[in-house]
């Protein structure tokens, strides 16, 4: 890989952030699949986790995604049996979705792999540099009001 200054690619903040980001997700998409969920699943479990039970549209505002984004989704971690989902009223509309017990005890292994995988990535730099690259990107997305959490 050519560094050098004169590379235009390489002279942007945005495509080391790209760099970085897309090597810290894929290896983190490998821990999580070899748990048998995918990234997304995974912010679904965990957003169940801390919440206790919510209903489909409170985890699409909470993690910035879609109703239909977020019905896949449900289908496929009750599909595994990590997820229950109880329709209330009879209507499909109403659902309350809690984690299973199997789901309950995946969370905090997925947790652990999450930990290490920024282990892995940022252990080399001092506490003060992981809180100044922390702030950093937080005064961008707060600059630029991002919302959306990325789970791809």
């Amino acid at each position: 890989m050519d560094l050098s200054p004169s590379n235009f690619l390489y002279s942007h903040v945005g495509f080391w952030l790209r760099f970085v980001s897309n090597h810290v997700s894929h290896a983190f998409k490998l821990k999580v699949e070899a748990h048998g969920v995918t990234v997304a699943e995974w912010v679904v479990l965990r957003t169940l986790f801390d919440a206790g039970q919510l209903n489909p549209s409170d985890i699409a505002d909470q993690i910035g995604m879609t109703r239909g984004a977020i019905s896949k989704l449900v289908d496929r971690v009750v599909a595994k049996k990590l997820v229950k989902c109880t329709v209330e009223k009879g209507d499909r509309r109403y659902q309350s979705l809690v984690l299973t017990p199997a789901g309950r005890k995946l969370v905090p292994t997925l947790a652990a792999l999450a930990d290490r995988n920024d282990a892995e990535f940022f252990n080399h730099l001092s506490e003060k540099q992981r809180h100044d690259l922390i702030e950093l990107l937080k005064e961008i997305v707060h600059r630029r009001q991002l919302k959306e959490v990325p789970i791809s």
